[in-house]
């Protein structure tokens, strides 16, 4: 039986030999590496299709499936030939005989042999099924869902955010999983780190192995053939808080094969002719039918340095196009994917928590939020992740001005696995975060998982969903609270029924 990953690390550091749970460095020979590994408990399915399935970005008449073909996983180059024709297919029954759509695509070893398969012509709101056939095997089958159109009376997702593999396994995914009413999962970022048992990561052949080692947990890769995804990146994809492309070459080559090895191993659309590799265009409107509305932001690629004089965190063009989609928003819910804090943080002892976050762009966000007062904006909402911990927030265009008014609400989410500041540090803390923020109306740092959004025409819910224990990946997992917003309201409210939960700070208990 494969030892829990986290149970052996904390194993490893009680007994004085942390070195021995960190053992995939780039010296191990093959049999050593996926000796460690097999101990961490990562495990694949059947070659060549070791690293699972995948779908993202629905469309209503379209969604991307993904694949790589990677028969030993760990690997620095893959035993397969220059170019390795994939045929895949789509049907609307999970034994695969009602085929709706198929072809072949050729995987390149210029790209890890990756496989990205635009399907068109699909019907809008309709579950379907897909699986990818190579040198004679199949890959198991997924399951993906099309974007709805028109009237839409209820949409189920769930956010996912910081899943360091070293740090706990991973319950919430298999809970996610097993929905089979949830419609997608959106990634808010930090989908790996840069450093993990295989070392810390530089060049593409690093990063390609420290996507297939996360790719080792099933459970993640049971969540990806489950459901589609949105994604969007933070900094760990590359380094801890790294800004835009600015540094030495070397960190440029970096950044670069961090981006490739991303795009390598998810389910990402690529649009137009200046979305292409090192730099992709990840920035993008989504609509789910008249319901809702999704602003997904890249808060890394094109940003400055922090605390500067006209900094930005979106860039020129991604700021003039989130204020386009301010403008040009529908009638539905109004959310923007944001990766990292939007909401002002002062730390109570002066300053700010952490300007690497959009308060280190505090112009910016004041006229971004200023310009969406301006617009007449109403039920929006964000969903964050970075933090490690849960926060439910109100939004004002000028979070030092009680007066402005509150436009909307920001949800940040549990990381699922990645840890956060202590017990004691929570409680101690937490009550003085809320009188140094008086836009702060909830705050919970104890606990891991995801958070669950259930949305209808008349009122938006957050369910924080929680692990009873992240170092089993049997773990119960259950809803801690439940946060409420009324369309044509703003602001949130707790749920009368999980007013007595457990929380470090409730504006109102």
């Amino acid at each position: 039986m494969a030892v829990r990953r986290r149970a052996l690390l904390q194993a490893a550091a009680g007994a004085g030999a942390l070195a021995a749970a960190w053992p995939l460095t780039h010296g191990l020979g093959p049999d050593a590496a996926y000796a460690a590994a097999a101990a961490l408990g990562a495990s694949w399915d059947p070659a060549p299709f070791t690293l699972g399935v995948g779908s993202g970005d629905p469309l209503p008449t379209s969604v991307v499936l993904w694949t790589r073909l990677a028969p030993d996983p760990l690997a620095a180059a893959q035993p397969l030939p220059d170019i390795v024709q994939v045929d895949w297919s789509v049907a609307t029954d999970a034994a695969m005989t009602q085929v709706v759509a198929s072809g072949s695509v050729a995987a390149s070893v210029l790209l890890g042999h990756s496989v990205r398969v635009v399907v068109d012509g699909l019907t809008p709101g309709r579950r379907y099924h897909y699986r990818f056939r190579a040198l004679g095997q199949h890959s198991r089958v997924g399951r993906t869902k099309t974007a709805p159109t028109g009237p839409v009376s209820l949409v189920r997702f769930a956010s996912l955010n910081c899943q360091h593999y070293q740090s706990g396994e991973y319950p919430g995914m298999r809970d996610l999983a097993a929905d089979a009413n949830l419609d997608f999962v959106v990634h808010l970022g930090d989908y790996v780190y840069e450093g993990s048992e295989l070392g810390t990561a530089y060049t593409l052949s690093d990063y390609r192995r420290l996507h297939a080692l996360y790719k080792g947990d099933p459970l993640l890769r049971d969540l990806h053939a489950a459901h589609p995804f949105y994604l969007t990146w933070d900094d760990h994809e590359v380094v801890n808080d790294y800004s835009g492309s600015r540094g030495a070459a070397t960190f440029v080559a970096r950044r670069s094969a961090a981006y490739q090895g991303w795009y390598e191993h998810l389910p990402l659309r690529l649009e137009g002719s200046d979305t292409a590799l090192p730099d992709p265009r990840i920035h993008r409107h989504r609509r789910w039918g008249d319901l809702l509305e999704l602003v997904i932001l890249d808060l890394r690629q094109h940003r400055s340095e922090q605390n500067v004089t006209g900094g930005t965190i979106l860039g020129a063009a991604q700021n003039q196009w989130v204020k386009d989609r301010i403008s040009q928003r529908s009638g539905g819910w109004h959310c923007w994917v944001n990766s990292i804090f939007l909401s002002q943080q002062r730390n109570p002892d002066g300053g700010y928590m952490f300007t690497d976050q959009w308060d280190g762009f505090r112009a910016e966000r004041t006229e971004l939020l200023t310009y969406a007062q301006q617009q007449g904006i109403t039920d929006f909402v964000t969903i964050t992740g970075d933090w490690h911990s849960a926060f439910v927030q109100d939004v004002r265009p000028d979070f030092d001005n009680l007066a402005a008014p509150v436009i909307g609400t920001e949800f940040v989410a549990h990381s699922t696995t990645s840890s956060g500041y202590s017990a004691s540090w929570n409680a101690a803390n937490g009550p003085r975060l809320g009188q140094a923020n008086p836009h702060l109306q909830y705050f919970e740092g104890n606990r891991y998982g995801y958070d669950l959004y259930e949305v209808t025409p008349q009122r938006w819910t957050t369910r924080l969903r929680v692990v009873a224990d992240r170092s089993n990946p049997n773990a119960a997992v259950s809803t801690l609270t439940s946060w409420h917003v009324d369309r044509g309201r703003a602001g949130a409210y707790e749920d009368p029924a999980t007013k007595g939960s457990a929380a470090q700070y409730r504006r109102n208990p």
